[in-house]
């Protein structure tokens, strides 16, 4: 039997539209693809948005910028030395992007300068990083995203 043209196109179209159907299914179905919101009641997050801007620019006004550093031991932060680390206290939340069940807080609770997140609770990738703190009732806020 001889195709012609016109039965070549439909044949064409159905053989397209077969292709992005199967490649769309097949990312609906597929659990690696599954992506989860950033966070579960963002309406709520976003309210206090401007609370997170206000606690960024104490931080950059009053020259108390956190310095952050990978070491073998860990990733380490260090307050500024001309603050008693005795009074701050706050949270760290660390996001990771790609799976939100190795998302973790800790209570910042010190007994120098200097906080480490040990190595074994961080695994291998991208990683967001907000610590959230207060000294002497003023808040303070750092974000930042790096790569372990």
């Amino acid at each position: 039997m001889k195709i012609n043209w016109g039965t070549a196109i439909v044949l064409a179209f159905i053989a397209f539209i077969s292709f992005i159907l199967f490649f769309v299914i097949r990312m609906s179905m597929d659990n690696r693809s599954n992506h989860d919101l950033v966070t579960e009641e963002y309406y709520k997050a976003e309210l206090g948005y401007q609370d997170e801007i206000d606690a960024e620019n104490n931080a950059a006004n009053n020259s108390v910028q956190l310095k952050t550093e990978k070491i073998s031991e860990g990733f380490l932060i260090q307050f500024p030395d001309n603050l008693n680390f005795k009074n701050i206290k706050g949270t760290v939340s660390l996001y990771r992007p790609s799976n939100k069940h190795l998302d973790f807080d800790l209570d910042i609770n010190l007994s120098t300068s200097q906080l480490l997140l040990p190595h074994k609770r961080l695994l291998e990738g991208r990683w967001d990083i907000k610590v959230l703190w207060t000294y002497e009732g003023e808040e303070y806020l750092h974000k930042q995203k790096f790569t372990y």
